[in-house]
């Protein structure tokens, strides 16, 4: 089983919104991934951003809607 690292999950009003913000950080070479919203969480859309806690201050780079910020255990 893999061990779990603090993550900050970022979910978004829309799928547009979700893949907007993925493309955003391929092209800035921000880590991170699109996942399932975790159960634990309720969202409007069913993608969530997960990236690594240390990562935080990079979403100053980024442009585009997310709905809220979680500080999780993934």
């Amino acid at each position: 089983m893999r061990a779990k690292r603090p993550t900050l999950v970022i979910t978004f009003p829309t799928t547009t919104a979700a893949l907007s913000w993925e493309r955003q950080c391929m092209e800035r070479k921000v880590p991170g991934r699109l996942i399932p919203v975790p159960v634990t969480i309720t969202a409007d859309c069913g993608l969530a951003w997960a990236m690594p806690l240390a990562e935080r201050g990079r979403l100053s780079e980024m442009d585009g809607p997310y709905s809220a910020l979680f500080e999780m255990e993934l």
